[in-house]
């Protein structure tokens, strides 16, 4: 087993075993190297060519675990049930299926939703659970109950029979037919244990119990295996990894030997440092001490915020100056975060300074799905004869309007050269749009729907409108019906909107605009989606999750929001083995860094329409402070005042489905509590931070002051709305 740190040339050490092995004449066809990117085999065959030649690199069976597998299973199909030519199942494929079962069995597809049914099917046979051992175990059925999703273990039942009638097996299958046709089947197993004479596997800590179980399988008597990995670096439990498949890697190996490549040659000593203090707070790990040679460099930059404004604001200036002022490129800087969500913020600020982005391995904020749905129920308020806007949600959420209605509406609206809108609201006027009585009532309940919506839409404030859209919609409870990772991540997102739009909402008040329409905010937000961003250059700053970048490497790194609440995530915070994991992912985004590393957090934070108090994050106080240079917003020492270690922090439920009653709102501040100010003043705002007043104008409500911020730039403030404390 090779124990590669970070950044310490694990690929190499693969490509050359594999070559050595050859040198010493094993014939290429009798090695397996089983990696789980077919990128990653690419290049390591490539690397391997280079060396001994394309020929035999050509001929070494070299892939991931479900190609590899894939071609033995169409060999051995017959013994297993199967013809030769089963197809594959993709993800789509297999949501499409549970969807036809779950409406087979007349269950709500809102309750049961495709893609959490079969995350839970996937978890299970990534665990061997096939759906007899799945229907007989009460915590499973337990977990069920408590998701709302009580008939999982019908479901699975019924789809794995499903595939097997279609000849037919789901990526999942591969993996654990494979493991069937070497459990049940002996001889077989013997066959490809013996053919394959040297087993290497990239990436150890991220496989599952099933891959290493076959793993098993094909090198249990010779015990010619390789393993490459790192456990600080396992960091995908939620797909399945198991980290203890390398931490009990002995006990199936007693003759193993362990060799730990410690030397990081990526990141500067200050970074790799900092990182192994880090770790030295997980008690379940292979000891290693990783190091580097590299020059001394900086250290690890520590930086409190007042808000999340300021926090976008103060990183993308950072950037923005280097670049200009530090011969840079924009394409040096990546901004990492634990949620998607979080990315908003920054998207936001960098196309208001102008500086070029890529959302790596994912979709802009505003190019995500439930996003765009959620902003096309605004333009449809706003402008009713928008078409594509229309389109998008006269079915979202499901309301029985299918495709034949609609294709007979834009018909029925082509004929008459009027718009969409205009057939739904009155299809009686329009005899040729033919529709059944109970299409005409489905039609005029939406109907009815958005006019309340219009009729409100001019007497209501934006953040109000929004949630009120969201919530009479049935936005919020149709992503709120799951529990899945990805329903949770598309709720946060629509959640993470909602801030914006209260940010707006409170910002543009506190400088005078007293009603802030949703109308307006689409104007706004419009430029944001719609603005060229110089996509085809790749000079552009990187906005990722630090689950994409893994295997990626910068020459400075961002990583911000670290709060409790945020990272760790509040899900993981109960649980010693998933907060070690959470402290692993940490560990993975400071050492992606090559020559600098920013650790950002906030004092406040918007969320669910109100500023929240958020705590830093507990990991840290876990680095060893000589590897950092910290400081907050108001210059005073920051570590010293971290608060003692949170055992629990209350996971924070939605609250998109209460408006904010601008009667009792605490945005809005009675005459009476008009605050006195002076120029040359220093005040703290909640958002904007620290700043100098530079002048005071008007009397009584109308009184502003215009203040200089330190971070976020000069601001005119409306003094009857502002929120801020004088410090002097």
């Amino acid at each position: 087993m090779v124990i590669a740190g970070a950044g310490s040339g694990k690929t190499r050490v693969l490509t050359y075993k594999i070559a050595y092995l050859l040198s010493q004449g094993v014939l290429p066809y009798h090695i397996l190297a089983l990696t789980f990117t077919n990128k990653a085999a690419r290049e390591m065959k490539d690397r391997i060519g280079t060396i001994v030649g394309q020929d035999q690199a050509r001929k070494l069976y070299m892939g991931t675990f479900h190609s590899i597998f894939s071609h033995i299973l169409r060999v051995e199909a017959q013994t297993l049930g199967y013809k030769s030519n089963f197809t594959i199942y993709d993800d789509s494929d297999s949501n499409s299926l549970i969807r036809s079962i779950i409406r087979e069995l007349e269950l709500d597809d809102k309750q049961y939703k495709p893609s959490a049914v079969h995350h839970s099917i996937s978890m299970a046979k990534n665990r061997l659970q096939l759906p007899d051992i799945y229907s007989q175990d009460s915590d499973i059925i337990l977990r069920d109950k408590i998701n709302r999703m009580p008939e999982t273990a019908k479901i699975y039942s019924i789809y794995n029979q499903r595939l097997k009638n279609a000849n037919a097996m789901d990526f999942d299958d591969l993996l654990v037919n494979t493991y069937l046709l070497f459990d049940k089947h002996n001889d077989i197993r013997k066959k490809y244990a013996g053919f394959f004479q040297y087993v290497l596997v990239d990436e150890y800590q991220d496989t599952n119990y099933v891959q290493q179980r076959i793993v098993y399988q094909l090198t249990a008597e010779q015990q010619n295996i390789c393993v490459v990995g790192d456990d600080f670096q396992s960091i995908y439990a939620f797909r399945g990894a198991n980290i203890d498949n390398m931490l009990n890697f002995k006990q199936l190996y007693p003759s193993y030997k362990l060799f730990k490549l410690e030397q990081n040659y990526r990141s500067t000593q200050y970074i790799v440092d900092a990182a192994n203090s880090l770790m030295k707070h997980n008690q379940r790990q292979i000891p290693k001490n990783v190091f580097s040679e590299n020059e001394v460099g900086d250290k690890i930059q520590l930086k409190q915020f007042y808000s999340d404004q300021e926090e976008a604001v103060t990183v993308c200036k950072e950037i923005r100056s280097r670049v200009l002022h530090d011969d840079a490129d924009y394409s040096d800087f990546a901004i990492l975060y634990r949620t998607n969500s979080q990315s908003r913020s920054f998207e936001d600020e960098l196309r208001k300074q102008g500086i070029p982005y890529r959302i790596y391995g994912g979709l802009s904020f505003y190019q995500r799905k439930e996003i765009k749905d959620v902003i096309a129920y605004f333009k449809m308020v706003a402008n009713v004869q928008d078409e594509e806007a229309f389109k998008r949600i006269i079915n979202y959420p499901a309301r029985g309007i299918g495709q034949v209605t609609i294709k007979k509406i834009e018909a029925a609206a082509l004929a008459n050269n009027v718009s969409l809108w205009q057939i739904c609201s009155n299809p009686d006027l329009y005899p040729d749009v033919n529709l059944t009585g109970g299409a005409k009532t489905k039609l005029a309940k939406f109907a009815q729907l958005i006019n309340s919506f219009i009729l409100a839409h001019s007497t209501t404030d934006a953040y109000d409108m929004a949630c009120t859209i969201i919530r009479d919609s049935g936005i919020n409870q149709d992503l709120s019906s799951s529990n899945d990772a990805e329903q949770r991540a598309k709720l946060e997102n629509v959640e993470e909107l909602l801030s914006g739009i209260q940010t707006f909402v409170e910002t543009a008040r506190e400088e005078g605009n007293q009603h802030i329409l949703l109308s307006d905010y689409l104007q706004e937000v419009s430029l944001m989606t719609d603005a060229d961003m110089n996509t085809e250059d790749d000079n552009r700053v990187s906005l990722l999750t630090i689950h994409s970048a893994k295997g990626l490497e910068f020459d400075n790194v961002f990583i911000v929001g670290l709060e409790e609440n945020i990272f760790p995530s509040p899900r993981c915070v109960d649980s010693p083995k998933e907060l070690e994991e959470e402290r692993r992912l940490l560990y993975v985004a400071i050492t992606r860094a090559r020559k600098e590393c920013f650790l950002t957090c906030a004092k406040h934070r918007w969320r669910y329409g109100h500023m929240e108090f958020d705590t830093p994050s507990r990991f840290i106080r876990d680095i060893d402070q000589k590897y950092v240079s910290s400081s907050s917003s108001d210059d005073e020492e920051y570590i010293p005042k971290l608060s003692p270690r949170i055992n629990h922090i209350p996971e924070i439920k939605p609250r998109l489905l209460k408006p904010v009653s601008r009667a009792t709102s605490t945005s809005v501040s009675s005459p009476s509590a008009i605050p006195q100010v002076a120029v040359g003043q220093t005040i703290i705002h909640q958002r904007f931070g620290k700043g100098v007043i530079e002048s005071v104008t008007g009397t009584g409500e109308e009184t502003k002051a215009t203040v200089l911020f330190e971070n976020t730039g000069r601001k005119q403030l409306l003094l009857k709305f502002a929120k801020f404390n004088i410090v002097q």
